[in-house]
C-alpha cells in the first residue's frame, strides 16, 4: 500500500516542474513501461497490481509496489487504469555532431501538439531514425499525452532539447537542411541524400523564419486532389511520415 505522500509524488510528476525537479516521468501501459525496461532509460519505481507482471530479475535495480486497482487509479491519467506504471529516470544523451553527418534526423521546430511529436517519434522508430531533436518551445517530450501516442518508440528514439540557433550554426555546412513549405520541390522529383537534417514547423507557423538561412532544400508535399481543395495543408505527424517515407524509399 502506498502512503499519501507516495501517492503525491507520484502524481506531481504529470507536471513539467516537477519532471524536472525529480528527474523522473511516468508512463503507463505493460507494453510501454516493458519496452522502457529494456531500453537505456533507467526505472526508479514500478507500481503494479501483480509483481508476477514484472520480472525484475531481467532489468535494473528498482523499487517494486504492488497496488490495488483502487490505487493505481490515483495515479493513472488513463480512463481504463493499467496494470503497470512505471516512473522512469529523464535520460541525458550526449549529442554527436560527427555521427549526425552520417544519419537521418529529424528537427521539431516549435510542435505544439504531444499527440504530434508522440506521433513524430513514433514515426521516427518506424523509418529507423535514431534520433530527434526539439527546439526549447517545443511540447515537452516527456508529457503523457506524448509519451502514449510515442507507443513505447520513446524507448528507441534519443530525444534533444537544443537551442535552434546553436544548434544549426553547429553543424558541418556540407549537411542538407530540408524543410517543408507550400511551395519548393516536389518531394517526389527532388534529389534527397542518405543523411540530413528534416526540419518539421510548427502546427500553425510551419517552419520559424530565422531557420531560412540554413536550409538547403525546400520540399513541397504535392496534393492529389482534382476536386475542390478543402484541405490547405497536412498535420505535421502527417507531413512528416510522408517525408520520412520517400527518403527511406530512395535508399
Amino acid at each position: 500500500m502506498l502512503s499519501k505522500n507516495k501517492i503525491k509524488f507520484f502524481n506531481s510528476l504529470k507536471l513539467r516542474k516537477f519532471r524536472i525537479k525529480h528527474n523522473l516521468f511516468l508512463a503507463e501501459g505493460e507494453k510501454l513501461v516493458f519496452n522502457l525496461l529494456q531500453s537505456e532509460i533507467k526505472p526508479k519505481y514500478i507500481l503494479t497490481t501483480s509483481k508476477e507482471l514484472i520480472p525484475t530479475e531481467k532489468y535494473y535495480n528498482f523499487e517494486v509496489f504492488e497496488l490495488t486497482v483502487s490505487d493505481i487509479k490515483k495515479i493513472s491519467q488513463l480512463k481504463t487504469p493499467p496494470s503497470v506504471i512505471g516512473i522512469f529516470e529523464i535520460p541525458d544523451y550526449k549529442i554527436n555532431f560527427a555521427e549526425i553527418e552520417n544519419s537521418l534526423s529529424i528537427y521539431c521546430d516549435d510542435i505544439q501538439n504531444p499527440g504530434n511529436l508522440g506521433t513524430i517519434i513514433r514515426t521516427a522508430d518506424w523509418f529507423g531514425i535514431g534520433t530527434v531533436f526539439c527546439s526549447e518551445n517545443t511540447v515537452d517530450v516527456y508529457n503523457s499525452k506524448t509519451i502514449q501516442a510515442s507507443m513505447g518508440s520513446i524507448a528507441s528514439v534519443k530525444i534533444h532539447y537544443i537551442n535552434k540557433s546553436y544548434f544549426f550554426s553547429s553543424l558541418n555546412n556540407k549537411i542538407p537542411v530540408y524543410g517543408t513549405f507550400l511551395k519548393g520541390d516536389n518531394i517526389y522529383n527532388a534529389k534527397l541524400s542518405k543523411s540530413g537534417i528534416i526540419i518539421i514547423g510548427n502546427e500553425g507557423k510551419g517552419i520559424s523564419e530565422d531557420l531560412n538561412s540554413y536550409i538547403t532544400n525546400r520540399l513541397f508535399i504535392p496534393d492529389f486532389n482534382t476536386k475542390i481543395k478543402s484541405a490547405e495543408s497536412l498535420n505535421a505527424s502527417v507531413a512528416a511520415a510522408v517525408v520520412c517515407s520517400e527518403f527511406k524509399r530512395r535508399k
